[in-house]
């Protein structure tokens, strides 16, 4: 799968996925992540009547984008 380029060629930083919930959805987060992208937030769920949709936020770390750095206890 390829990154949705911006309109300048450039990936884009902030993404929001959004699909039913099935295994192409799970393909395409996991693909944005194979391709750099991190989880921003929860996974948001909604039902339309007919199927569950979801949406998942990705985003591509910067330079200065603060990294989670778990202490060991």
């Amino acid at each position: 799968m390829t990154t949705n380029p911006g309109e300048d060629g450039a990936r884009l930083r902030y993404r929001l996925l959004t699909g039913t919930d099935d295994r192409a959805f799970c393909e395409k987060v996991s693909a944005a992540l194979a391709e750099g992208y991190e989880l921003h937030g929860s996974p948001a769920l909604t039902f339309d009547g007919e199927r569950v949709v979801t949406a998942q936020a990705v985003v591509l770390p910067g330079p200065n984008t603060p990294r989670f750095v778990p202490v060991n206890a």
